[in-house]
């Protein structure tokens, strides 16, 4: 995008809290950085209380500095879509990217992007984190191909994703891996992380970030962690930082001695003293497209276990920057062993080299090619 443009980004923004509302506001900085004009709509009401699995959809931090955001969304309120879109509209962005990533937001989004391109001028590109969506209902296909046929182009975060549109469209789309996040604040020395955590400071730790529901396979971990190979090494513990997104007491049977659980949503500020206390994070999902994890973890230059699902050893090469097994206790067992039994540093060069390859830049340049 050689010439500044007026931009404008639908999808999760703070108050709301999360990896989407994260994406967002960090594509939002790069882009202003380059020099373009850029608001931010996002939802003023997003999921039904009873609809979202967490404990809380907001946070109570600050709003960024320096970001436009305008909370005018409401994802289930047709009325708002025409007052919203007619809004945006009239303003004339080049370029709406709207954030997909469940058949739910399909109306909201689509209907969005409707009104808008009737100007004749605004560039729709739909930013698809995914489009399958991991637990399916009745209904998606015909959602997402409606939020589909709204859009003039896509850009997705792995080659799955665009897999899965080209089965539905053949309208330009583009792959660009997902960026690091860099947001978190810098690695700190792992000593240091884990006195702030309460941990052992000479032990090794292996570590499960994020909401918790059954796709992310934790159950799986845990399942590794209870193998007779894994109890025998006495220093080596797994720090489950995350907010169960479902029944909790399904997984207690499986936590052991060996499983120190923080079943909370992580604020941005302390997501550095995880990652820095870590020795390896572990990724042990049963499906996936692309993990916003792995790129918190080379942030932190991090080796990562991931198992063999959807986009996850694009981003993770066997041997490399860790290890990729099947979505299997004992595979995953295995690998955590294969990983303790190398020097320490062992990923480290490479981690730093694929790290600057996840640039938001190289992002910023795949959407021009979409103009």
């Amino acid at each position: 995008m050689a010439a500044p443009q007026k931009i404008v980004i639908i999808g999760p923004a703070h108050p709301i809290r999360g990896g989407l509302a994260a994406f967002n506001e960090r594509l939002a900085r790069e882009l202003i950085a380059q020099g373009h004009e850029v608001d931010i709509h996002t939802f003023s009401f997003q999921y039904p209380g009873f609809m979202f699995p967490g404990k809380e959809q907001y946070t109570s931090a600050p709003a960024p500095a320096g970001l436009r955001i305008k909370r005018s969304v409401h994802s289930l309120n047709p009325l708002n879509w025409r007052k919203t879109g007619l809004a945006i509209r009239r303003q004339r962005p080049d370029m709406v990217i709207v954030a997909f990533w469940m058949p739910l937001m399909a109306m909201s989004l689509g209907s969005l992007a409707r009104i808008i391109r009737k100007n004749g001028h605004s560039r729709i590109v739909g930013l698809v984190h995914n489009l399958i969506p991991h637990e399916k209902r009745p209904g998606d296909a015909v959602l997402t191909r409606y939020f589909v046929n709204s859009c003039h182009a896509f850009i997705t975060l792995s080659r799955e994703v665009l897999s899965d549109i080209r089965q539905l469209t053949d309208k330009p789309a583009a792959y660009a891996p997902h960026p690091v996040y860099d947001h978190f604040g810098d690695r700190l020395p792992a000593p240091e992380a884990r006195r702030h955590l309460g941990l052992d400071e000479h032990g090794k730790y292996l570590l499960f970030f994020g909401f918790i529901r059954h796709y992310k396979g934790l159950d799986l971990l845990l399942q590794a962690m209870a193998d007779p190979r894994i109890r025998a090494i006495g220093d080596l513990r797994l720090v489950v930082a995350g907010e169960f997104y479902e029944d909790r007491k399904k997984y207690e049977p499986l936590i052991g001695g060996n499983v120190k659980i923080v079943s909370d949503f992580i604020p941005d500020a302390d997501v550095k003293y995880y990652f820095s206390a870590a020795d390896l994070v572990v990724q042990p999902y049963r499906t996936a497209t692309q993990s916003g994890i792995s790129q918190m973890a080379y942030h932190f230059e991090k080796p990562m276990l991931v198992t063999d699902v959807g986009g996850l050893p694009e981003i993770v090469p066997d041997g490399k920057a860790g290890y990729v097994v099947q979505p299997d206790p004992t595979a995953i067992a295995d690998g955590i062993l294969r990983f303790l039994e190398q020097p320490a540093g062992r990923f480290d060069a490479f981690i730093r080299e694929q790290k600057l390859l996840y640039s938001w830049g190289h992002f910023v340049k795949t959407l021009e090619s979409l103009q």
